[in-house]
């Protein structure tokens, strides 16, 4: 091997000197090499200064306009000195780049806080010191955030974000609970005790209502009560009827129903704007290069052969990831025309498939609903306490076995349409929330029809009172099939992972490799699994108003849920053999839960505004709608109040309203439109800057072969 030639000082000039100037260094050198200048202003990005604007120096403009050498030597001393004084940069720290970031910001600010010497700073200083401390001991308090670190590195960030979506709703629900407590169950028993249910004995034009049982009632009974909402539970907090008509109480028991909406759109909106950031950064392709994810994916904060191992194995599976969508692309990039045809002809098919499919469905689940009322009329499941529980539950029933049987179709189907994994998933979201959201759609939409007799006030149960005398509480009943939609849906997941998942793996277990093979494993099914959380909102969020403790409830139900499906998803499921991208669930999820939302609001607002209330029950009773509570409430408060809620309602208020919220828009658009340029800049200047890498790199190679012949 030949000795590398040693350094001379003499090739640039004496030791104590700096480089000589432009025209003793321009060309090449003494040993037939060319400047540093000469290679410099050869780059890419010295022919772009003129798209650079004025005031911008070319390569090595600063080394060549210094004259005075031992000026420039002083000074690189006094910047040495000073960066010694100063603590070390963020690039220098091992530290993950989000502690980095934080560092930096944290710095800068600092810095300038001190520079201004100001006591408003100063105050500024502290508060904002608290306010990180404060958010560190939110961080260090977040419920299950190892066990959610562990799902992440053993099963991918598609399951994790199961989890994590579990977790937001079980939160939002305890929020939930607690507002409802306080403005629905607090009013009630500060106002005096509520009084007990109506005589059997009174009678009115809509009908008697008697909720409870007369005479003794067995355990058997009590249980179907319990299961069905029916019984002792009818008249109890859990539902509306209980609930007195009193003043104050239906003004909370109606602004509560608001003030959930709002509660929760606020939260999901916030979540989806969230995820929506790293969506848009994944789909753009800037962090979902292979360089990114080998060289900035690395966490150099990391203690401990565990933590090690589960970013490890986050960024297997992100590669993973990657890889297989790149195959599904590149797949369709060299398609023929034949090949496009036969795909999309493939397609067409599958969606008239899945759209008969859902026909299906929604018809039986109308069926279904429909045939409960004349069934509950026959003398034979009135006197059998069990069949009369079957047929209570008969639409639940439907909704649950669609709900099981269309979920894996759908999944079966989606790798035949030739789509990456993401889509995929998205497909299969979009097709299981439709048949969920639908069928529970077509239920309400049933129930609405028995309530207003199908949209006819002149029919003869209707006449009377605006809706079916039959029903004399119908917001109850309406409660009571919530109520039972949440329970069934709650007892069908604890019955799925009793009776099937559980036997399924010990039966694996016992059966020979080759067999076992054949049976495959379990995987954690994120799709079906979502949908079900997303479901069981939808129901809370439309059952709320006519069973207010079911946010209650459904928190419990969450809360045993994670402890169950953390349960299986350790002893049961193995690693998903295809993943997707954590940063499609983190937007698509609260989009959906948006959706679900949404639909809620339907069938509410429309009981609110249209149905009247029942005139036997609950805190509306005597009023032509439940709205109406309002108007009469308004009209009690002081007239300067009442003028400028009035005036909130006027076109002297919207329209200036309105003119704002555009000109904001205009604003926020424009501003957008700004960093997007901006943006396209910065990726032209990363582009230039690695066709300088890539020309440095070829003249070391040309420099080098020339000086070995040489």
């Amino acid at each position: 091997m030949e000795d590398s030639p040693a350094w001379e000082p003499e090739d640039w000039g004496s030791s104590r000197r700096w480089p000589a100037p432009r025209e003793s260094r321009a060309g090449w050198g003494a040993q037939g090499s060319p400047s540093l200048s000469s290679v410099l202003n050869e780059l890419p990005s010295a022919a772009t200064l003129r798209y650079r604007g004025p005031g911008v120096l070319p390569w090595g403009a600063l080394e060549e306009e210094d004259e005075d050498g031992e000026r420039s030597i002083q000074a690189f001393a006094e910047t040495a000195q000073k960066e010694l004084q100063e603590p070390p940069s963020s690039r220098e720290l091992p530290w993950p780049m989000q502690a980095r970031r934080a560092h930096k910001q944290s710095h800068g600010r600092d810095q300038v806080t001190q520079d201004s010497g100001s006591r408003a700073a100063h105050w500024a200083l502290l508060l904002r010191r608290s306010k990180d401390r404060m958010q560190e001991v939110l961080r260090t308090v977040e419920p299950w955030a190892w066990t959610l670190k562990r799902i992440g590195g053993q099963f991918g960030a598609g399951t994790e974000s199961y989890f994590l979506l579990l977790r937001f709703l079980l939160l939002l629900n305890m929020l939930t609970a607690v507002l409802k407590a306080c403005m629905t169950l607090l009013p009630t028993w500060l106002d005096g005790a509520p009084p007990g249910p109506p005589s059997p004995d009174l009678s009115s034009p809509c009908g008697s209502y008697n909720p409870r049982p007369q005479g003794l009632v067995s355990f058997s009974s009590q249980i179907f009560s319990l299961l069905s909402g029916e019984g002792f539970l009818e008249w109890s907090p859990l539902f509306y009827g209980f609930y007195p008509p009193r003043w104050s109480l239906a003004v909370a028991y109606l602004c509560s129903t608001f003030a959930i909406g709002l509660l929760s759109l606020v939260l999901i909106l916030h979540r989806s704007v969230s995820g929506l950031k790293q969506t848009l950064l994944a789909e753009s392709g800037v962090l979902t290069s292979y360089s990114h994810r080998v060289f900035s994916a690395w966490d150099f904060g990391l203690c401990g052969d565990v933590h090690v191992r589960l970013r490890q194995r986050t960024i297997l599976y992100e590669l993973q990831v990657e890889l297989e969508e790149a195959v599904v692309r590149r797949q369709a990039a060299v398609r023929t025309l034949h090949q496009q045809a036969r795909v999309w002809s493939m397609r067409v098919l599958l969606n008239l498939l899945v759209v008969a499919l859902l026909g299906a469905a929604f018809y039986g689940v109308f069926w279904a609903t429909e045939s409960t009322v004349e069934l509950q009329k026959w003398p034979l499941v009135q006197q059998m306490p069990l069949l009369k529980l079957g047929v209570d539950y008969l639409p639940s029933i439907f909704i649950a076995g669609v709900n099981l049987l269309l979920p894996p179709v759908f999944k079966f189907i989606a790798p035949l349409e030739g789509y990456t994994r993401s889509r995929q998933i998205v497909l299969i979201l979009l097709r299981t929330i439709f048949l969920r959201l639908a069928s529970l759609l077509v239920l309400i939409f049933s129930l609405w029809k028995q309530i207003t007799c199908g949209g006819n006030a002149e029919a003869d149960k209707c006449k009377t009172c605006g809706y079916n005398y039959e029903l004399p509480c119908w917001e109850t009943r309406l409660g009571q099939e919530m109520y039972k939609l949440l329970l069934f849906d709650l007892l069908t997941g604890i019955a799925v992972m009793l009776l099937f998942q559980f036997p399924r793996k010990f039966l694996c277990g016992l059966c020979p490799e080759p067999l076992r093979r054949v049976a495959g494993t379990q995987e954690f099914q994120v799709p079906d699994e979502v949908l079900g959380l997303i479901y069981a909102q939808t129901v809370v969020w439309v059952g709320s108003f006519f069973c207010p403790l079911l946010p209650l409830l459904n928190t419990a139900k969450f809360l045993l849920l994670f402890y169950l499906k953390k349960f299986v998803l350790f002893s049961i499921c193995s690693p998903a053999s295809r993943t997707f991208r954590a940063s499609t669930a983190n937007f698509f999820f609260p989009l959906v839960l948006l959706l679900g939302l949404a639909i809620s609001a339907v069938p509410v607002l429309y009981s609110i505004f249209l149905i009247p209330p029942s005139k036997t029950c609950g805190p509306f009773q005597g009023q032509l709608s439940i709205w109406s509570q309002i108007p009469e409430s308004i009209s009690r408060l002081p007239q300067t109040t009442q003028n400028f809620l009035f005036f909130l309602g006027t076109q002297a208020f919207a329209v200036p309203l309105l003119l704002i919220s555009s000109i904001l828009m205009v604003y926020t658009l424009a501003l957008a439109n700004s960093y997007g340029r901006f943006i396209s800049e910065l990726k032209r200047q990363i582009a230039t800057e690695t066709q300088n890498k890539v020309f440095l790199a070829q003249r070391v190679v040309t420099l080098s072969s020339a000086k070995g012949v040489l």
